[in-house]
């Protein structure tokens, strides 16, 4: 039984590795050519994965004065906290306010906030368009526009936390009202500490959608580069017809992107298999 298990964590093992070579390979590739030397090694199509000669040409060329990716990380930036600090203290006043208190019209609501998120957003977005472009929240307003679509709906997204919460034995609440706490007082005194695994995982999906976003952020910003994120400016690169050129300079701008993104993950890892296992105990 031993030299089984042996040989079946063996080839577990071999699998594990395989796969990740094969995941991390596109990560590694666009590592590397982002320190490729476009002015000395273009001459035709490349056809290696390896650097000829290391340079930091395209990082400094992100950084000079020519380039406007610092606004664009910014405004990435800006968009990515602003969100994650409304929505997470939206949901989080949701699902606690869906978990404890019992009112009328709970369990109906709770059940079409669960069918509308069913929906992709796509259906919505040339309506949201429009709307913001009344309000003047496009191009120009495209930041704020965008802070506000990736708010206003964050209460529907309550399921996971309020299954957290749920876990949570309410004689808390109870012996904290005995006390004399009002139910701001519980949450924020009693709830929240208890809850620093859900709160993480909320805060990091909460960030990543507008980092990461193209589509909707395309619309928006349309025509006007200042107001671009990072994906849509470096995607109009790749639409240049110096598409040889700008390349390297893809490579290195995406580099700059997944890093506080990887740094997040790797810190708070615990926390976030945490809080996606504990809220999905009962719901």
């Amino acid at each position: 039984m031993t030299r089984k298990k042996h040989i079946s964590n063996a080839i577990v093992y071999i699998v594990l590795i395989v796969i990740s070579v094969i995941w991390l390979f596109p990560f590694v590739g666009l590592a590397l050519q982002s320190f490729r030397s476009y002015i000395s090694e273009f001459g035709g199509m490349v056809n290696y994965l390896i650097p000829k000669k290391f340079t930091l040409d395209s990082y400094k060329f992100l950084f000079s004065g020519e380039c406007q990716f610092p606004r664009w990380y910014m405004n990435t930036l800006i968009i990515a906290v602003a969100a994650t600090v409304f929505n997470t203290i939206i949901i989080i006043c949701v699902s606690y306010a869906l978990s404890r208190l019992r009112f009328k019209g709970r369990r109906a609501l709770m059940n079409i906030w669960l069918v509308l998120g069913m929906f992709p957003g796509f259906l919505t977005m040339i309506c949201l368009y429009f709307l913001l472009k009344m309000l003047g929240l496009t191009q120009s307003g495209a930041v704020p526009g965008l802070i506000l679509i990736s708010v206003a709906g964050a209460g529907m997204q309550y399921y996971v936390c309020k299954g957290y919460f749920d876990t949570l034995p309410k004689a808390l609440d109870e012996a904290a009202r005995i006390d004399g706490a009002n139910r701001a007082q519980i949450l924020l005194i009693m709830i929240v500490p208890l809850s620093k695994p859900i709160i993480i995982y909320t805060a990091l999906l909460a960030f990543m959608a507008p980092w990461c976003d193209f589509v909707f952020a395309s619309y928006v910003a349309f025509g006007y580069s200042a107001s671009y994120n990072v994906a849509v400016a470096l995607q109009q690169w790749v639409w240049t017809n110096d598409f040889q050129g700008y390349f390297t300079r893809f490579c290195a701008g995406g580099i700059l992107v997944a890093i506080p993104v990887t740094i997040l993950f790797m810190c708070l890892q615990k926390y976030y298999v945490e809080g996606v296992t504990g809220g999905s105990v009962k719901g």
